[in-house]
């Protein structure tokens, strides 16, 4: 047996064929890259919660963070930055010759690190990760989403110029086009087939897309989010609630015109903010049924979740997994939820919840009058909703998975170097 760089290796085999990572005592080292956005969001919430997640087990975290609001907009060696950032390949190349981490977590690398991290984390014999947030290695938008309905287009040409053409990053074919040669530089690079250990997807659904377009599968895992558990299952109540960003593909103007169609008594909540806020406005002042709550704190949004017969999630694109829906589990709420990406995978027709047509306002409102005419059946749905919670999206079932997945990368890793 040798130990290498923190790992005990099995050399039984002269061919090396055999390696293994044994239980090692002491915690693993983990260097974790994210990108923050200019606003925050889910992505980061996701990776606060982890890392809080794996300090809390004893694990060793250094971060590499940049963030977006450091960025001049007008400054046009971004857009090249995004493709291959040389200060962070020295950064990665520097952090982890000293440091020595076990592996290196890479969260969002756009546009400040770049995948030029992963080469540096390959140069040093470092097994990486990559977190698939959103679809951004695939459509300049990140989304898959355009003109009110999925799209796919750019998967289908090495240099995506349908995003450029149609301004699908920040509204803008000068910034469009950064993203895209981001894509096609490491398609031609082939540094997801090469420099990147594993990915970490957040659904079946999210995993597909990218093994559809050229992904290795074998290395694409699938580990969905967790969320704390908020005391468990909630009183219940007669309203509805939407939680969310108020936006196009969030299925915002779907859910107004349902709202007014529903046949039954029923109240929605709106809980969010976003370029669709003044139309929210509008419709709660015309309709009474509608009661636009604003942004709300996490304490705020999950009473409202345990006190609501549903949640309703009306998304239009291709969501990477749900995690308002995890959460409406958590307190034992069934969810509405279209029947389109993630979402539909989450969300058990007829069990968690209720699946309506996308951007069906007519099937959403029939739905809607459908839980309110089944009491019976939505008290079912409470308890299924929290037993999936149990089974599915708390921290310890998310940090069991994530040291699979560590893991593995780490075994992979060393076998890697062994045979090179």
């Amino acid at each position: 047996m040798e130990a290498r760089d923190g790992v005990l290796l099995v050399l039984d085999d002269p061919k090396l064929a055999a390696v293994q990572r044994l239980p090692l005592s002491g915690p693993m080292k983990i260097l974790v890259v994210h990108n923050k956005y200019r606003l925050r969001g889910g992505e980061d919430e996701s990776r606060e919660s982890e890392d809080k997640l794996l300090l809390g087990r004893g694990h060793l975290i250094r971060e590499m963070v940049l963030d977006n609001r450091t960025i001049d907009p007008d400054e046009w060696t971004v857009g090249l930055q995004a493709s291959w950032s040389g200060s962070s390949y020295r950064r990665i190349l520097h952090e982890a010759s000293e440091w020595k981490p076990d592996l290196i977590d890479v969260h969002n690398f756009f546009p400040l690190a770049s995948p030029s991290v992963h080469h540096a984390a390959r140069r040093l014999g470092i097994p990486s990760l990559q977190t698939l947030h959103n679809y951004r290695l695939l459509c300049p938008g990140a989304t898959f989403y355009r003109d009110g309905r999925p799209c796919e287009h750019c998967t289908q040409h090495l240099l995506p110029w349908p995003g450029i053409v149609n301004r699908c990053y920040h509204h803008s074919a000068t910034h469009s086009a950064a993203v895209a040669l981001m894509i096609s530089a490491h398609r031609l690079l082939r540094t997801w087939q090469r420099a990147v250990t594993l990915f970490i997807a957040f659904s079946d659904f999210e995993k597909r897309k990218f093994v559809e377009n050229g992904f290795p599968g074998p290395r694409v895992v699938v580990k969905p989010n967790f969320v704390p558990d908020c005391g468990g299952t909630g009183r219940g109540g007669d309203d509805f609630l939407f939680v969310g960003r108020l936006s196009p593909e969030k299925g915002i103007s779907t859910l107004l015109k349902a709202a007014s169609l529903v046949q039954g008594s029923f109240r929605l909540n709106m809980v969010g903010e976003g370029p669709l806020e003044d139309e929210v406005k509008a419709a709660a002042a015309q309709n009474p049924k509608i009661c636009y709550l604003g942004q709300r704190s996490q304490t705020d949004v999950l009473e409202l979740m345990g006190t609501s017969r549903c949640l309703i999630f009306p998304s239009e694109c291709y969501e990477t997994f749900g995690r308002v829906a995890a959460e409406a589990f958590a307190r034992g709420t069934p969810v509405i939820a279209s029947r389109i990406g993630a979402v539909a995978e989450i969300v058990e027709d007829g069990r968690t919840g209720v699946h309506f047509a996308p951007g069906d306002p007519a099937d959403l409102a029939r739905t809607i009058d459908w839980t309110l005419a089944h009491p019976e059946a939505v008290a079912r749905m409470r308890g299924e909703a929290r037993l999936e919670y149990e089974a599915k999206y708390t921290a310890d079932r998310n940090y069991e998975l994530l040291m699979q997945i560590y893991e593995r990368a780490i075994r992979e890793g060393a076998a890697s170097r062994c045979n090179n």
